[in-house]
């Protein structure tokens, strides 16, 4: 017999649930959006390399791994750590490397899966997130996308990326600023800094997307022309792809939120509760994305209207 309040028990304020215990991957088919340049250049697989930054009392150190010694060598301290792995050439190192770290299997096969359905979700040692960094080409029919698989613990954050372009170079200015406070550092408020991060990404494909079909609306009413539904049609299906992969998160966040998660600190919550919210705006900018797609189809089939009603006219008139 099914419980009537298992569903409402959910959104009760100051429930909350068990954290998720086996987690499993969500692959993909295929990846949602192009590679970028660098990454076609790799044949889908650019170089790995390991960076690790160490929190100590008192100053911020940073390592650049060569070999799984020199890795080994760096764990058995106790300080707080950040580990950046880029590039998927080497994925048996990669997993060499994380085998190291303590981690549960089914945590590991989630960071070594790519492509893979965005998410953020938890299990009773660490938080999980799979994100997807989104922009247009130079061409703005063409959707170009990257991959971040995340974990924090009690002592790593662990970031892997297929794109080793990308840096988080303002993020490790600001924290080596706070050498003479590194005690204050905080791996979950550094975990939510990193995804709002990537998140930002959505909002200038989003704008881009938005002037691209303004300007494609103007001339569906000047020069009405099938290329146009043509291009407006691959925006309307790059814009889908986007919106499936920044959809689940919205539920995902209220349910982290309303988990007993001893990982995530108050402020931490506080930015994740933010992280939602921007979630929810990023959605209602898409679907005023939807809306111009709709005027644009409309705008055509009008101005083909008029052009044909002025050919039988004339026809009329001979």
């Amino acid at each position: 017999m099914t419980d009537s309040r298992s569903d409402q028990s959910l959104f009760k304020p100051g429930d909350r649930l068990a954290p998720d215990s086996i987690p499993e991957p969500l692959p993909l088919l295929e990846r949602p959006g192009d590679l970028p340049a660098h990454l076609f250049l790799h044949g889908g697989k650019a170089p790995f390399s390991c960076k690790v930054l160490q929190f100590d009392d008192e100053v911020v150190s940073t390592f650049q791994v060569h070999n799984y010694d020199e890795f080994e060598s760096l764990i058995p301290s106790q300080a707080l750590m950040w580990l950046q792995f880029r590039g998927l050439a080497n994925i048996d190192l990669l997993h060499q490397y994380l085998s190291l770290l303590s981690l549960e299997p089914s945590v590991i096969d989630i960071l070594l899966t790519f492509p893979q359905k965005s998410r953020i979700t938890s299990t009773n040692n660490s938080v999980l997130a799979v994100l997807h960094e989104f922009s247009l080409a130079t061409d703005p029919t063409h959707l170009i996308s990257t991959q971040y698989n995340l974990v924090l613990t009690n002592r790593m954050l662990i970031t892997i990326q297929e794109n080793p372009q990308r840096t988080f170079n303002d993020l490790e200015a600001w924290l080596n600023n706070k050498t003479n406070n590194v005690k204050a550092i905080d791996l979950d408020n550094l975990f939510h800094f990193v995804v709002d991060d990537i998140l930002d990404s959505h909002l200038p494909m989003l704008e881009s997307m938005s002037v691209f079909l303004d300007d494609l609306e103007e001339r569906a009413l000047l020069k009405p022309k099938p290329s146009i539904l043509n291009r407006a049609y691959q925006v309307r299906f790059n814009h889908r792809v986007a919106r499936r992969q920044l959809w689940p998160l919205r539920n995902e966040l209220i349910i982290l939120l309303r988990q007993s998660q001893r990982l995530l600190g108050p402020v931490a919550r506080e930015g994740l509760h933010d992280m939602a919210d921007h979630v929810n705006t990023l959605l209602e900018i898409g679907d005023s994305i939807r809306l111009q797609l709709n005027s644009i189809n409309d705008a055509y089939m009008a101005s083909t209207g008029n052009v044909m009603n002025q050919i039988i006219k004339t026809l009329t008139i001979v």
